[in-house]
């Protein structure tokens, strides 16, 4: 009991900080949000009004939408490409080391540079196009930059975010014991069962965490939707990039701050609640 108050103590000082400028933020997009706090010198009270005009704009629900999707997609892709790894890197091997930094690389690279990077690689002239022309695969080059289905967003924040679910993914696998795993083969359950009924349940929180964290990160990602994203589509970054700097509307970019920031939230949630079905149904699965 003493040793937990102590703890208790130790840590009020740091989460005190912590919540007294996260609370900060909320608060100031919040009530920015209804019209206070304008930077820009004119505001006029507490209002609707920018609510109002964000909302019913056609341009902020594509955003929205644009933003559910990337963030969506992202995080399920790097998650399903990163478990299977982290099974296959569980019990060390030749090379495994190696694999396993390798695939910790996109870490060390700022999302920008990856953007340009990625530029440089897909672009009309870039190395793929001047490749598939070379070998006569295709006749002229294609347009892969900034195509209207986000695929190049898409896959550069697989690459960058999977490193993250791969590390979360890998720690919970090799985690498991080899004797609880035996003792399930004892008992009579093959490859699949050791999975369904063992390593999943198991790796479960881990799975989750890490496609909150992919959420969130491609939600609000600005970079990638800025160098490689379609320019007729803007993310809810942008979208709110745009409204401050172009238009000078802070009241605005503070309502698709607070509504990026229920998109994380209500996303988030609604990946966590996916896994909890997908596992218990898995785990009624004969």
């Amino acid at each position: 009991m003493r040793n937990a108050i102590r703890i208790t103590l130790l840590l009020t000082p740091t989460v005190g900080v912590v919540l007294f400028f996260m609370g900060s933020v909320l608060y100031r997009a919040i009530v920015q949000s209804f019209g206070l706090y304008d930077f820009s010198g004119t505001s006029e009270g507490l209002s609707l009004v920018h609510w109002q005009e964000v909302l019913a704009a056609r341009r902020f629900w594509r955003a929205f939408q644009w933003s559910a999707y990337i963030a969506t997609a992202s995080a399920l892709i790097a998650v399903a490409l990163a478990y299977p790894i982290a099974l296959w890197l569980r019990k060390p091997f030749a090379g495994s080391m190696t694999l396993s930094a390798i695939l910790k690389a996109p870490l060390l690279v700022p999302g920008l540079v990856a953007a340009f990077l990625l530029v440089n690689v897909i672009s009309y002239h870039g190395f793929v196009n001047e490749f598939l022309v070379w070998t006569g695969l295709w006749d002229a080059p294609a347009r892969m930059q900034n195509d209207a289905n986000g695929f190049a967003v898409i896959g550069l924040q697989v690459w960058k975010q999977m490193p993250f679910a791969f590390l979360l993914l890998s720690g919970a696998v090799q985690s498991i014991p080899d004797q609880v795993l035996n003792a399930a083969q004892d008992l009579g359950a093959g490859t699949v069962a050791r999975f369904r009924k063992v390593i999943l349940p198991l790796s479960t929180k881990a799975m989750q965490a890490a496609l909150v964290l992919i959420f969130i990160g491609a939600a609000g990602d600005f970079s990638f939707q800025a160098v490689a994203g379609p320019s007729s589509i803007n993310s809810m970054a942008t979208y709110m990039a745009s409204l401050q700097g172009a238009e000078g509307d802070w009241n605005g970019a503070a309502v698709v701050a607070v509504m990026l920031m229920a998109l994380s939230l209500f996303g988030a949630l609604g990946l966590t609640a996916l896994v909890q079905l997908a596992t218990r149904a898995m785990g009624r699965v004969a």
